[in-house]
């Protein structure tokens, strides 16, 4: 067989086997494309995110989310700080809860999981003072054969622009015609002494999903086969797998905890109203235990790290699937 440019992508080889054609997928090319403060992100070709880090913002995040096919998997909202596009009268409403985004709700006191933006639709926030992420440096923006790599810093800011710490943001992304994915890493330094992260539900790896895939309330799985919001939230688990339909056309989205991430395997803030949210910082408040305590304080000079992979995927895939494929990730 002469492979062509046009097949490559799709077909790296093909073994007969008892009579049996399997296929290998070629990943796909990755095209990253910075401009002002935005880096669009294409997958073979295709749209797939882009990663927003405006000063104007409180926290850089990735919007909107697709699969292969192209449907859209995040909500729409909010775009930049505008908020105005969602039904602020519904309990789920959390303007807050970008597409994809790295965030706690208390770091020093701060929260930089709320956003003082959206300040006038909270009204149970205690006076809580908010955090500002203010990008330092975009640090590598680099495209390879199959795979971009997007790294970036940040100073962690109080409001009257007091750095109290620093955080570095990898995000990698690749993909084939029948998945996108994208391995995280977030690191906080604490460089102008001691950061404590609190006991807070709020947090702190989240992802927020569209209407149309959370309704009338989400499917999910975690990787002890535990089912829904009631089974999973607050549980520690190596995966959840967020999975439903979205115009008809059945979608899913799971995130891992890799072995070597802060406290794994993580507790999850999973909600069926659309949030899939990895926090291993939560422990007394998903108990309801006073004598649990997950704050966690990095001394002054330290860092904390944290790596998480996204699968997004079109069609279904099964519980047995999804940890083959969380495998292959642990074994990084």
């Amino acid at each position: 067989m002469i492979l062509t440019q046009n097949n490559t992508r799709s077909l790296v080889r093909r073994a007969l086997f008892n009579g049996v054609i399997t296929v290998a997928v070629c990943a796909a090319p990755v095209h990253l494309t910075k401009t002002g403060s935005q880096i669009d992100v294409s997958i073979d070709g295709k749209p797939f995110t882009s990663y927003y880090f405006g000063p104007d913002v409180a926290k850089p995040y990735l919007m909107p989310l697709r699969t292969p096919s192209g449907i859209i998997i995040s909500r729409d909202f909010p775009v930049g700080n505008d908020a105005s596009h969602g039904d602020s009268k519904d309990s789920s409403f959390e303007p807050h809860q970008r597409p994809l985004y790295f965030a706690h709700g208390d770091i020093d006191g701060l929260d930089f999981w709320g956003e003082s933006a959206f300040h006038k639709y909270y009204d149970d926030h205690a006076n809580q003072a908010y955090g500002h992420s203010q990008l330092a440096k975009v640090d590598e923006v680099r495209e390879a054969a199959d795979s971009g790599v997007i790294r970036a810093s940040f100073k962690l800011q109080d409001p009257n622009g007091r750095v109290i710490g620093e955080e570095t943001q990898t995000f990698t992304f690749h993909g084939d015609e029948n998945t996108r994915v994208i391995d995280c890493e977030f690191t906080l330094k604490a460089t102008q002494g001691p950061i404590t992260l609190g006991d807070s539900k709020e947090g702190t790896f989240g992802i927020r999903l569209g209407r149309e895939l959370s309704a009338p309330l989400g499917h999910m799985i975690n990787s002890h086969g535990s089912e829904g919001e009631r089974a999973i939230w607050g549980k520690p688990a190596d995966w959840v797998d967020y999975y439903g339909s979205s115009s008809g056309h059945a979608i899913g989205i799971a995130v891992f905890d890799h072995p070597k991430s802060f406290r794994h395997p993580t507790t999850w803030h999973a909600r069926g109203y659309g949030l899939l949210a990895a926090n291993p910082f939560g422990l007394r408040e998903f108990s309801k235990d006073p004598m649990q305590d997950g704050s966690w304080t990095i001394v002054e000079g330290a860092a904390l790290t944290f790596r998480y992979r996204v699968l997004i995927y079109d069609g279904t895939m099964k519980p047995d699937q999804i940890a083959e494929e969380y495998a292959k990730y642990a074994s990084k």
